[in-house]
């Protein structure tokens, strides 16, 4: 690169960074150099080459399973709803079933692509567990934890890819598939927690669903622990903070929807 062009790109580096930050931090997020838009066509970009990727990610067929799909999209609707999840409208909010009954997860990318393993709504006994997995998720997206992690761990790496749409060595994509195969940090798993209560809360769910995915796991639950709990907040303290969240809340929901929940795990 030649002088000229330095003087140039330098400063427009400095300024979408400055730009960047200032819309982030006034947001109350943390450092953050990417733009809603990105998250947006990051996600889409993602989520398409996923879903190419039949080996790894078998997406359960809509065709063929219709009424669980409406199932899971109108419980993820419910949550949408509540009023509290930011970039509602923004974001894209796209759900699909991953088809991998020994797979205990679910995860979120950029921009709202949601997606559940059968796994996961096998091991679960009620729809309030599910819906408080899903608000867990939801919450990564909407509070753009993804990105977040990608600025802390490319740091300049991330505000050139901004500004080129790559990065040396692979897209901005694969940059968001190296962040989420590494998990998010203990602040963001336990910021997800506390949303999930908070997106249940105007609910009819209990709005501690997602304690009864941790009590499961504690009791042993009859399956292996995932490995992203090796590096997580212990099962035990998030059931009660989880818990503690639903009570200073005043959370008034108590629905399960254990009978419909059951009828659709079978459907699976």
């Amino acid at each position: 690169m030649n002088m000229f062009s330095k003087k140039i790109i330098l400063p427009f580096f400095a300024l979408l960074l400055f730009s960047t930050l200032s819309c982030n931090m006034k947001n109350g997020q943390g450092l953050n150099f990417f733009s809603i838009q990105d998250d947006i066509e990051m996600g889409k970009q993602f989520s398409q080459e996923l879903e190419r990727d039949k080996q790894n990610y078998p997406i359960l067929p809509e065709s063929t399973n219709k009424e669980a799909y409406q199932y899971i999209r109108g419980l993820t609707n419910k949550i949408l709803n509540s009023g509290e999840v930011a970039y509602k409208n923004e974001f894209e909010w796209q759900v699909k079933i991953i088809k991998d009954d020994n797979t205990l997860n679910a995860f979120a990318v950029p921009g709202g692509y949601l997606y559940v393993y059968t796994g996961l709504i096998k091991y679960l006994d009620s729809e309030d567990q599910l819906a408080g997995v899903m608000g867990h998720e939801i919450a990564h997206a909407a509070l753009r934890h993804s990105t977040q992690q990608m600025s802390k761990i490319y740091g300049l790496d991330a505000l050139r890819a901004v500004a080129t749409g790559k990065q040396e060595g692979g897209t901005l994509s694969q940059m968001a598939l190296s962040v989420i195969s590494l998990g998010f940090s203990r602040k963001h798993e336990s910021q997800a927690d506390e949303y999930s209560v908070r997106y249940l809360c105007p609910t009819e769910y209990n709005a501690a669903g997602a304690a009864g995915f941790f009590e499961k796991l504690n009791d042993g639950g009859g399956a292996r622990q995932p490995e992203f709990l090796s590096t997580h907040p212990d099962p035990g303290n998030r059931v009660k903070d989880i818990n503690k969240q639903k009570v200073d809340l005043g959370c008034g929901g108590k629905a399960t929807n254990q009978g419909q929940y059951n009828k659709i795990k079978k459907m699976l």
